[in-house]
């Protein structure tokens, strides 16, 4: 019975700190890749849209310039703006 409380609360900690627990993303910084992994519902995709957007403006002023990029909507950038960094 102690086992199976311990392979549950293992579990129940993999889950917390799997794919829920996006990490913050500086946006004028950071390759496709980690924007992918890091913020939710952004693919590999609009992560380099993210990054030819970015290349095209010589770097986000704000948040809200994300809403420029083709397949960013407000309701993505609502889901990541605490994990949006600038700097």
């Amino acid at each position: 019975m102690r086992k199976l409380f311990f392979i549950a609360a293992f579990m129940v900690a993999l889950f917390i700190t799997g794919p829920l627990a996006a990490s913050p993303a500086n946006i004028n910084q950071a390759t496709a890749q980690q924007l992918a992994d890091n913020l939710k519902g952004v693919g590999l995709k609009k992560a380099q849209a993210i990054v030819q957007y970015r290349d095209k403006i010589g770097g986000f002023q704000t948040q809200n310039q994300l809403l420029n990029v083709k397949g960013i909507g407000a309701a993505t950038l609502e889901k990541n703006e605490e994990n949006i960094l600038l700097e």
